[in-house]
């Protein structure tokens, strides 16, 4: 199992990102996959989740209206798309799944076992 995270990058306040994620080892075609990110001096949060057996989507009241999960099933990958920028978005943003999880809220709530090695997204003017 393999997470490939891409799409980092600096950012001014206001714009936007799409975040990548290839997975390889296993099919999104049931296990939850999601995104989360880590702040500096701060704990690991999830931003959003994906229920990749019926595309239910989770997202934490604090990340809704500006985040957006998707996939796309013939290319393995999932997306996480940032509209309107803020710098506390500053993060690493880490893709995470979990094969034996098929729930995307169940998988925002937990710590999953299969991480990416994360992309740095800077908001700054």
């Amino acid at each position: 199992v393999q997470l490939q995270a891409s799409g980092g990058g600096l950012v001014q306040p206001g714009g936007s990102l799409r975040l990548s994620c290839v997975a390889s080892g296993f099919t999104l075609n049931r296990p939850a996959i999601g995104w989360f990110r880590q702040a500096p001096g701060k704990g690991r949060e999830a931003v959003s989740c994906l229920s990749t057996n019926n595309d239910i989507t989770y997202y934490p009241d604090s990340m809704k209206g500006r985040f957006t999960i998707s996939r796309d099933a013939a290319k393995n990958t999932v997306y996480l798309q940032m509209n309107n920028l803020r710098p506390e978005d500053t993060a690493v943003y880490y893709c995470a799944a979990d094969l034996g999880q098929s729930s995307s809220y169940a998988l925002c709530h937990s710590s999953p076992p299969n991480w990416g090695q994360g992309t740095l997204v800077t908001v700054s003017s």
